[in-house]
């Protein structure tokens, strides 16, 4: 087990475009869950205010879906994608 007290977040799909950042790293805090990490990331500005919670956006941590109110621990990916719409 990794001793690194990180969290990877990766974007996708219009996400990753309109970010234009495929991932990144934030460090992982006490009690921090991926909801509260999508406002932090909202208060960025810019771009990066879509994620203010106006739009959905659909999380998964370690590749299982999730809500927003699940805490994150070190080492943890989480993944921020717009919802799969079909026609």
């Amino acid at each position: 087990m990794s001793t690194d007290n990180t969290i990877t977040v990766k974007f996708f799909a219009r996400l990753r475009e309109e970010l234009n950042t495929e991932s990144l790293t934030v460090a992982a805090g006490s009690g921090l869950t991926a909801g509260r990490l999508l406002q932090d990331l909202a208060a960025r500005g810019g771009n990066w205010a879509q994620l203010d919670g106006a739009q959905p956006v659909m999380i998964a941590v370690n590749q299982v879906m999730t809500k927003p109110d699940r805490e994150l621990q070190p080492g943890d990916e989480v993944a921020f994608f717009p919802p799969v719409t079909g026609g």
